[in-house]
């Protein structure tokens, strides 16, 4: 056990490197991704630390350049959903009880692998699997998973200090118990980070998991499991599986042990998910911790008073950074017919500049889409776009999937505020835009709170502090997370914890201690140093 109180590193935002030309980053990731696009990966399940292979695979497919064999990665059973809950259980006495500093070494080791080592594999394996350009992949893969760990190292040890008072001859104090049973997590394919902090958000608090990433991102979900396994996270505290949706569903969420999920997704999966659980609710030893983020539909508002160019920067960078596959991008804007001249010509200026291709070439701002159910439905929303009346395509509309799914980024101007691509999440590079009169400034405002069922991130450009006050009250439930002056994306983890509600999700905020309060059961002890020995109070003397 510990023998005294440790002060935990200060935790810091992991720098950024540039990738810029000359660099000797740029070169080392560049002759890291040609290494391992020249090799065949297997990638097995994870299963109580053993490396498990099927003989079922599946193949990694680069969404730039699908006909290439990056390699394949295994794909398991019911059974093995049962072996990872059952190591998962088996591993859990010995992980939760074991000191705070020594599961806190662990996780700390692990972020400095991913900034040393470990920074250019992660990143290449980001940029091969998951389509993302070397700057995209910095900030997710590397910077931002390493600021997870470290910052969530120190929430911990905030929340651990967290204690009651106590009056004379009482001890009061909390225990932060690991929650009662297994906890599940189901990462997407779009951040490295979000699939690397839910498992491990829940494991830093004593639980210990059951994690299913998404079949578009196991090659970086590999390198985060090597990470682990170096930095020293025992046997069974956290399994990694490839198994169907549904058959691990139907198993993990009808288990009386299953004590929480940790999710990001699609709304509707979480709530299917949300309904079985209520459904089994009698099935399990205590009430389950449900924890999700889930989409978005974000908006940038310009008032009047707003400088153009920032304006249009913003629209550029939040749409289409990541093909606009972010939860948080851009995908609806509102732009008063004032500035509409200026912000358009800007918008046409920067999207026409764009270079599109293979992340390989670090000049191509814009990749490919993640696979091709994505593909098709982004081009038949623009298709749909083309044939209406109500809309324009100004920039973009065209796609060609025949060596990687490539979209272009499209922006369409409408004249429906309520049109389709105002409303439903696209998840892809296209942006719709509504030009408004300058004097329904205020109605366009209640236009942005009613337009979607959507909650997560948004932005407003405004230069008068009496209309920007009024527009953050106005818009206070729109978003959880709100921008003035600046793109709807890019929270950084301890500045900007991350969540939405509505429906977005549960706004658990990602990046903060809020998130890793979910992850325990507290326990109220009070100790009394001199017990009493008589019943009677002196209220009951007689007069």
């Amino acid at each position: 056990m510990a023998k005294g109180y440790y002060d935990i590193p200060v935790a810091y935002n992991e720098p950024i490197f540039s990738y810029a030309p000359g660099s000797p980053e740029r070169e080392d990731l560049q002759k890291t991704y040609d290494k391992m696009w020249g090799e065949s990966i297997d990638i097995p399940m994870v299963i109580n630390g053993k490396k498990i292979s099927t003989g079922t695979t599946q193949r990694v497919l680069p969404p730039h350049d699908h006909a290439h064999n990056v390699g394949s990665f295994h794909l398991g059973t019911k059974d093995h959903v049962h072996q990872a809950i059952k190591a998962a259980l088996d591993a859990k006495d010995a992980w939760e009880n074991m000191p705070w500093s020594d599961r806190a070494a662990i996780f700390l080791k692990a972020a400095d692998l991913l900034a040393g080592p470990y920074r250019s594999r992660i990143n290449a394996a980001t940029m091969i699997c998951q389509g993302k350009n070397a700057f995209q992949a910095e900030i997710d893969s590397v910077c931002e998973m390493v600021d997870f760990l470290r910052f969530n190292v120190q929430f911990v040890s905030d929340i651990y200090a967290q204690q009651p008072e106590s009056d004379p001859g009482v001890w009061n104090r909390l225990e932060y118990r690991a929650l009662e049973g297994f906890t599940f997590a189901i990462t997407p394919f779009n951040f490295t980070a979000i699939a690397g902090n839910l498992p491990t958000s829940m494991a830093m608090m004593g639980n210990t998991v059951v994690w299913k990433p998404s079949k578009n991102q196991v090659y970086s979900a590999k390198v985060l499991m090597d990470v682990f396994e170096e930095a020293g996270v025992p046997d069974g505290v956290i399994n990694m599986i490839f198994t169907d949706s549904q058959e691990t569903s139907d198993i993990v969420f009808a288990h009386p042990e299953f004590a929480g999920l940790h999710y990001t997704g699609s709304t509707s999966v979480f709530q299917n998910i949300w309904k079985t659980v209520g459904n089994n609710i009698h099935k399990y030893r205590s009430y389950p911790r449900i924890v999700g983020e889930t989409g978005g539909k974000d908006f940038v508002l310009a008032h009047p008073s707003s400088n153009p160019k920032q304006v249009s920067t913003a629209l550029t960078r939040g749409a289409f950074e990541y093909q606009g596959q972010k939860c948080s991008a851009a995908s609806r804007a509102y732009i008063p017919k004032s500035l509409w001249a200026d912000v358009k010509q800007m918008l046409l200026d920067d999207v026409n500049s764009f270079k599109m291709g293979s992340p390989r070439d670090f000049t191509n701002f814009i990749n490919a889409v993640i696979h091709e159910r994505s593909f098709d439905s982004l081009a038949q929303y623009i298709d749909n776009a083309k044939k209406d009346p109500s809309t324009e395509i100004i920039v973009g509309g065209n796609y060609d999937k025949s060596k990687g799914w490539f979209v272009e980024p499209t922006v369409i101007v409408t004249t429906d505020p309520k049109y389709v691509t105002m409303c439903e999440e696209l998840f892809g590079p296209v942006l719709t835009i509504f030009v408004y009169e300058d004097k329904d400034y205020d109605a366009t405002v209640k236009l942005v709170d009613e337009t979607s069922v959507y909650g997560l991130t948004g932005a407003i450009f405004c230069n008068d502090r009496y209309v920007t006050s009024d527009t953050i009250n106005k818009l206070r439930n729109a978003a959880g997370n709100f921008y003035i002056n600046d793109k709807p994306t890019g929270a950084v983890v301890g500045q900007q914890p991350f969540g939405g509600a509505r429906a977005s999700g549960t706004n658990d905020k990602a990046g903060s201690y809020l998130n890793l309060l979910r992850w325990v059961s507290p326990r109220t002890i009070k100790e009394t140093m001199v017990s009493p020995v008589d019943y009677r109070y002196p209220f009951l003397g007689e007069d």
